[in-house]
């Protein structure tokens, strides 16, 4: 069984992220309640410094390295954009160089911010797994630190935003949460039973990228073609066998989510809070849409795990 952070390990990765930032806002939309026609609080993750959750994970997967006395001469990830936002962050703030492999045809915006925090970028592949698969050969070739996408470490501070949801809000009873490489929903579940707290965990994935909704479903990873455009966060071909393996027992279900779907939700949370949210930061809503007559007297928590969108795509959706 893949292992989880306990409670104490979540508040002591709390400390390390409020050297950054603190913790991120929590409100009850009026107009967003309205929509969903039930009480409806969204988290707001897309106010962090790199606007999105990942952030977390970077700071403590690195302050676990320093702790340890193993923070390497050079460090390498693969992203779509908001985990290599997080580890080019973390490992600025460590000196530490950072390359990171992104696909070709990523969000513009996504690679100027990266470079932006000092980041080397390398364009390789069609998707996110032939840029993870040569950011490991590069990364091999180089004696460079491969940072994962999934690992005890990251969850640790990812944890710390449910952490702060499920303490703010203690009446939710349901939440939502996209699924990418499964940082999200994993430690949503870590921080659900660290606090014993009884809301059932909604998994949210692209109707275009299903290889989480085919592996639970399966009981074993399965790969998934992936045609998303709007979700580049979802946009995930391999499942991670560790992050189903937490998955597995403790998801309530899975909801899949069109690209029309989403972009719906894009626009919706614009109009009634006037944030912007990416394509994977509207899934969770999009979920709570698609379910809404089964959620009558229920509290539900929903994450808008980030705004990072480029203009002009966002501009497309807000005119659609």
């Amino acid at each position: 069984m893949t292992p989880l952070p306990t409670l104490a390990q979540i508040e002591a990765a709390a400390q390390v992220v409020y050297r950054e930032f603190q913790a991120t806002p929590q409100y009850r939309w009026g107009l967003l309640s309205e929509r969903v026609g039930i009480d409806c609080w969204l988290k707001h993750e897309n106010h962090t410094p790199v606007g999105a959750f990942k952030i977390r994970g970077g700071l403590t997967y690195f302050e676990q390295l320093r702790q340890r006395g193993e923070l390497p001469t050079s460090v390498i990830c693969a992203t779509r954009g908001n985990h290599g936002q997080s580890i080019a962050w973390a490992a600025r703030a460590h000196r530490v160089p950072c390359t990171i492999v992104v696909p070709h045809g990523n969000s513009v915006e996504k690679n100027a911010a990266m470079r932006a925090l000092g980041a080397t970028l390398i364009e390789h592949g069609t998707d996110f797994q032939e840029s993870r698969e040569y950011a490991m050969q590069i990364a091999t070739e180089r004696n460079a630190h491969m940072v994962p996408s999934f690992h005890f470490d990251l969850l640790r501070g990812v944890s710390t935003y449910w952490w702060e949801f499920f303490k703010a809000v203690p009446q939710l009873d349901v939440v939502y949460v996209p699924i990418g490489q499964g940082s999200g929903a994993c430690s949503a579940i870590a921080a659900k039973l660290a606090l014993k707290h009884g809301a059932r965990i909604v998994g949210v994935v692209s109707a275009h990228a299903t290889t989480y909704a085919d592996s639970l479903e399966a009981g074993r990873v399965l790969e998934s073609p992936v045609s998303t455009v709007l979700a580049d966060g979802m946009a995930c071909r391999v499942a991670d066998a560790s992050a189903l393996d937490v998955l597995l027992p403790h998801i309530d279900h899975i909801v899949k989510v069109t690209d029309d779907e989403i972009a719906h939700a894009m626009r919706a949370i614009y109009t009634d809070t006037h944030n912007v949210a990416e394509g994977a930061g509207a899934a969770a809503l999009a979920a709570a849409l698609k379910e809404k007559d089964d959620l009558r007297d229920k509290c539900i928590g929903l994450t808008l795990s980030g705004g990072n969108v480029d203009a002009d795509m966002f501009g497309k959706v807000l005119l659609s």
